[in-house]
């Protein structure tokens, strides 16, 4: 190990890092980050790195930006936080007016919680509750699918299906039901994303269709499961499980914390569908990495199962003392405004093409990598020990997290998920950056598949 600073010292005296090996620090000490700006993060000795993974998904547009930046400093001179019990606010108000405008048709009132596995939380819960106070009783069973990843609170686990998350905990998880995901790369059906005609949905319809007395709410990630690899998949089996859930009277919960507020080219991933959830969670973009904030957006027909004298013991009971904070509501206004002042789907979608041009001109002929996919400013490589057979490279080579460290030293920051490496950079991401991205990312593979053999 190189020498650590005190900051570093201090930093692994004291922290346990999220979803880490703490053992793995003593060979990649944390990078201290002082400032930011833009898509670059600047640490304690100088170093810069390009933030191509939005800081966990949520930096939008960019690290420090002005607009964001002047509306906080401007709320906390007004109010930094009240109750919202009883009492409520202008930022809150003007937030959900305008969220009102984009969200998918049909969703009209909304909750507030801290974090997008919170929102699951809620979200699970007011489709239980709705249920048992609604005629339903015997409604109590979730549905989700293989593979899928809705957080790491208990409740979000048992609809959880990522054993890396859920296997430790399973003796504490109401487990879910599990409907076999869709496979596009390993389509069992002879498809692919752009000839499928959702084939594959013939296996959760059975589920379903076995269940359909007992099943309170189907939850899904719309068009890309993230955890699981950024697994993409076609928007045609939402609109065949929309179906079949409106057929039996089963709620479908939108997963839109990764997914939302343009990620995938559209506002929100349900779009590519052309239909509505039922339930739709949001967090993540909602703040644009700036504040912990989460929405849980519900139809008129939810909310007017829990409107009662408060004697019936219809209220939900759910709360965080967090709930619709002034700042976070304040900078989630300002979001909605850049998104459209600034005409933000239109770039999101002209710059993804740009990514997915280059990305396949440097990678479509590559011996170790399977499948590149995208949609929208969602990019991923898998990699393939076998590109005929699609044989994976064993996981104890940790073929992801090696090609990571080896793009930090080049200036890059790229997560891992397994096999797979992924690009989910900041909207304002020039096409030169781009370029700069997927040259580090290419340098730091054959790196690192120059040391393997």
């Amino acid at each position: 190990m190189n020498k650590l600073s005190e900051l570093q010292k201090k930093d692994l005296q004291y922290i346990f890092h999220p979803c880490s090996q703490m053992k793995d620090y003593e060979n990649l000490p944390p990078m201290v980050i002082k400032k930011a700006e833009g898509v670059y993060l600047e640490d304690e000795f100088g170093n810069r790195y390009m933030d191509c993974v939005s800081s966990w998904w949520v930096n939008l547009f960019g690290h420090c930006n002005p607009r964001i930046n002047k509306v906080i400093k401007e709320q906390i001179d007004k109010l930094e936080h009240v109750l919202f019990v009883n009492f409520s606010h202008e930022a809150g108000i003007e937030l959900v007016e305008e969220l009102a405008k984009v969200v998918p048709k049909g969703i009209e009132k909304f909750l507030f919680a801290d974090n997008g596995s919170s929102s699951i939380e809620m979200a699970l819960k007011l489709s239980f509750q709705y249920h048992q106070q609604n005629g339903n009783p015997k409604k109590t069973k979730f549905i989700s699918l293989s593979n899928a990843y809705h957080g790491e609170t208990v409740g979000a686990l048992g609809v959880g299906d990522v054993d890396i998350f859920t296997k430790t905990y399973r003796p504490l998880i109401k487990e879910g039901l599990k409907a076999d995901k869709p496979e596009c790369f390993r389509c069992p059906y002879g498809k692919n994303f752009y000839n499928c005609e959702a084939e594959c949905f013939e296996r959760t319809e059975k589920l379903i269709e076995e269940y359909r007395d007992e099943i309170a709410a189907v939850i899904i990630e719309p068009v890309v499961q993230g955890a699981a690899g950024m697994k993409i998949y076609s928007p045609k089996y939402i609109v065949k499980l929309r179906e079949l859930t409106k057929k039996y009277g089963i709620h479908l919960i939108a997963d839109e914390i990764a997914v939302g507020f343009g990620r995938t080219g559209k506002m929100f991933a349900m779009e590519h569908a052309g239909v509505s959830p039922d339930i739709i969670c949001m967090s993540k973009g909602l703040t644009a990495g700036y504040y912990p904030m989460a929405i849980v957006g519900i139809t008129q027909d939810i909310y007017d199962g829990f409107y009662a004298d408060y004697l019936e013991g219809k209220s939900f009971l759910h709360s965080h003392t967090y709930s619709g904070n002034p700042i976070g509501c304040r900078i989630a206004l300002e979001v909605l405004k850049i998104f459209k002042d600034e005409n933000i789907l239109e770039m999101v979608n002209r710059k993804g093409e740009y990514l997915r041009k280059r990305a396949q001109e440097l990678f479509k002929d590559h011996k170790n990598i399977g499948e590149y996919r995208q949609i929208g400013m969602i990019g991923a490589l898998e990699f393939v020990k076998n590109k005929e057979t699609k044989e994976l490279f064993p996981s104890e080579e940790r073929v992801g997290y090696e090609i990571y460290k080896i793009a930090l030293k080049k200036g890059a920051l790229l997560r891992p998920l397994g096999n797979v490496i992924y690009f989910m950079p900041p909207y304002i991401i020039t096409e030169e950056e781009i370029d700069k991205m997927l040259n580090i990312c290419k340098e730091s593979i054959e790196e690192f598949l120059n040391r393997r053999k």
